[in-house]
């Protein structure tokens, strides 16, 4: 499907209030699929455009989770906002917002007023801990996120300090559950003509991460320690030092070790008893890695993965930003996009990773600078007339 045609949300109309990643995101996971997405921002633009770094004067974190949409510009605080809100949801299909529970309502923008304007209205509330339960009023951001639902805990070298993941993980994970829900609740709409709430909350999309820690802890009352680099439940896996960088190996099943032994010329290994189970490797890893490391030692990253991945063994270099960015795998899936802004130029930004036959996410429209598509959506969305919009404009309400 060619850049600029219609998607599977084509004639979806949503309206993005939210700032930051995890609502952005999902407003953009929808706009990537066709929906018609306005973003509205206050008039000096939401906190994330003044997060560096820059490029030719404009951040370049708000690049990543706004394209293919209409930016506005309104300031929800001024007198006129609110009848300026309320033509934006009788427009819209899909409401997207992250304020923290119960902002809206004191706009004067809650769900039950937005089903007054639009009874078929979906509703995606996203936040950190949720619409309900005791944390629900308390701020919360990514960090915050991975350190209360235990992500953190489990980050890390055994003997060390917990980590972050090094990335916004718990925001993007949000914005991905939250694109699920709204998925779904367009599909509901579809089938009943019932709109409805979206809840989707940072702490339970990070607790539903947890996976086998999580399990093992409820249904086994086990509570597994940090592995740093090592696999949680085979052995051996592990990060290797070598000539010219560091590979990861996971050779830790039982298919899989009898390959690597032989890969390294460590056949010696096969004969120990303790080796031929998972449990027995993971009881002794030190030898094991040690053997891995010793033979890894001396050779290059490309001379170890030629060797182990011609055995079948899964291994790659531990690839920086740079290199991974350069890599032809992501080249032929599209993951690099390259969309032109009338302003600012070119602008490189990372690809959507669903890939579809028939109806595939596009890159059609660069992200917008502030306030960049307010005659657009206030004259031809909303019909406002000139005069009206340059009266709200210079009484500073957008």
């Amino acid at each position: 499907m060619p850049s600029g045609s219609p998607g599977p949300l084509d004639g979806l109309k949503v309206l993005d209030l939210s700032r930051f990643i995890a609502g952005p995101i999902c407003a953009q996971i929808l706009a990537d699929f066709g929906a018609e997405v306005v973003k509205v921002e206050r008039p000096g633009g939401e906190d994330a455009r003044h997060h560096e770094p820059y490029y030719e004067g404009e951040s370049v974190y708000t690049m990543l989770y706004n394209r293919n949409k209409h930016g506005a510009t309104l300031d929800t605080r001024h007198p006129e906002a609110l009848a300026v809100l309320e033509d934006l949801v009788r427009w819209a299909d899909v409401v997207v917002e992250n304020y923290r529970p119960g902002t809206v309502e004191r706009m004067g923008l809650g769900y039950e007023r937005m089903v007054e304007l639009k009874p078929d209205v979906v509703l995606v509330s996203i936040s950190g801990y949720g619409q309900t339960g005791p944390l629900s009023q308390r701020a919360l951001f990514d960090a915050i996120s991975q350190a209360s639902s235990g992500l953190m805990s489990v980050a890390g070298e055994a003997d060390g300090k917990p980590t972050l993941t090094g990335t916004y993980i718990a925001d993007y994970v949000t914005g991905y559950q939250a694109a699920i829900g709204a998925f779904a609740a367009i599909a509901h709409r579809k089938a009943t003509g019932e709109g409805q709430r979206v809840d989707v909350a940072s702490l339970d999309s990070m607790f539903a991460t947890l996976g086998t820690r999580l399990i093992a802890h409820l249904m086994l009352d086990l509570d597994m320690p940090r592995s740093g680099s090592r696999d949680l439940l085979t052995a051996p896996v592990n990060v290797y030092p070598a000539l010219d960088g560091d590979v990861y190996v996971q050779a830790g099943t039982n298919g899989l070790f009898p390959k690597l032994c032989r890969a390294i010329g460590r056949e010696d290994l096969l004969e120990v008893p303790e080796y031929r189970t998972v449990a027995g490797r993971m009881a002794d890893q030190e030898p094991l890695e040690r053997a891995v490391a010793e033979w890894a030692e001396h050779r290059s990253c490309a001379e170890i993965g030629a060797v182990l991945g011609d055995a079948g063994i899964p291994c790659a270099k531990v690839a920086t930003v740079p290199e991974v960015a350069a890599s032809p795998q992501i080249a032929a899936r599209d993951m690099v996009v390259d969309v032109e802004h009338p302003e600012l130029g070119r602008l490189r930004l990372p690809g959507n990773p669903v890939k579809m036959d028939k109806s595939p996410p596009t890159t059609r429209k660069a992200p917008p600078t502030v306030g960049e598509d307010n005659d657009y959506v206030y004259r031809e969305l909303l019909g406002r007339s000139a005069e009206e919009l340059a009266r709200l404009r210079d009484g500073g309400a957008v």
